[in-house]
């Protein structure tokens, strides 16, 4: 994911008209409608409160070290750029998003105030480790390479996928040897450019021009050079894509490439993340979890239950 709001550049999506429809099968024709009525079905960023009816969880916050507890605050680091995960209302200021709403709704459970630094995306992880923020949330997907340095408390499952615009020949992508010759536009320090990058020489393996990778650390950039023809394809979050080709003309999504578990990141070893778990559960058992889910129109992202850094899903 990109790490800061849309840019002016970026006039075919304004942040007024900000919002997200349910996450695909794989199958553009398929793509899940989000409630009638839902404001994120009709391009709006929905604003209505899923949060302050959560009542703390005593047996989740006893799980929480002494010293927060005594406490009551944790620093945590945003990454706000497009939705559904994390974007700015029309005032500029306020965020909204999946990652807002159910850090606000855990931090309820364990009866926590969270301060939160809006920070860019690639910048979260490593200063996790250095101490300078007790979690991050930028729709961070689990991943075994992450998996050494980080730990996760997962709250939805998203992914990789990819649109075009509407007058491309490219189909289906199941295998990225099918994007040789072209140019990948996607987010700086994201999972998508590692995939990218780590597969690029099986063009040249196979006697083929590689595809080019341009990154970009605004989505609205991403988006342009699609646009503008300087890419011929994106990479970007499952959910996000289906928010963005909504949004504007011109453009379709492809397909889903590969699930991913998205979680709560927190540095190795954290003593936070049983608290973080049983706080998640706890949402979903008393239905906040479904609102949220409801509220962003992505049903289809549920987890069955939260982990702590699950192994990457395959």
């Amino acid at each position: 994911m990109p790490r800061t709001r849309h840019t002016a550049a970026f006039a075919l999506v304004t942040v007024a008209a900000l919002g997200l429809t349910a996450c695909g099968s794989g199958d553009p024709a398929a793509a899940p409608a989000a409630a009638a009525g839902n404001a994120a079905a009709k391009g709006k960023v929905p604003t209505d409160d899923v949060v302050s009816s959560v009542r703390e969880d005593e047996a989740a916050a006893k799980l929480l070290p002494a010293d927060v507890r005594a406490a009551g605050t944790l620093t945590i680091a945003a990454s706000v750029s497009n939705p559904p995960g994390a974007t700015y209302l029309a005032d500029g200021r306020t965020v909204a998003g999946t990652d807002i709403d159910f850090a606000d709704a855990v931090a309820r459970k364990l009866g926590l105030r969270f301060k939160r630094e809006v920070a860019s995306f690639e910048a979260i992880l490593p200063a996790l480790g250095s101490g300078k923020y007790d979690v991050g949330t930028g729709n961070f997907g689990v991943t075994e390479e992450r998996r050494r340095t980080i730990d996760f408390v997962t709250y939805i499952n998203d992914g990789q996928g990819f649109a075009v615009r509407a007058d491309s020949k490219l189909k289906k992508v199941t295998d990225l040897i099918q994007l040789c010759g072209l140019t990948v536009g996607t987010g700086a320090g994201t999972t998508f450019e590692v995939t990218l990058e780590e597969n690029r020489h099986r063009c040249s393996d196979a006697g083929r021009e590689p595809y080019d990778v341009k990154t970009y650390n605004d989505q609205g950039a991403t988006w342009a050079s699609l646009q503008q023809g300087r890419s011929d394809v994106v990479m970007s979050t499952i959910n996000g894509l289906w928010y963005a080709v909504r949004q504007q003309e011109g453009v379709r999504f492809l397909n889903e490439f590969k699930r991913l578990d998205v979680g709560f990141a927190f540095k190795k070893g954290t003593a936070l993340a049983p608290a973080f778990q049983a706080a998640v559960n706890g949402l979903k058992a008393d239905g906040t979890y479904d609102r949220i889910l409801k509220k962003w129109g992505i049903g289809a992202s549920a987890i069955r239950t939260s982990q702590i850094s699950p192994p990457e899903i395959k």
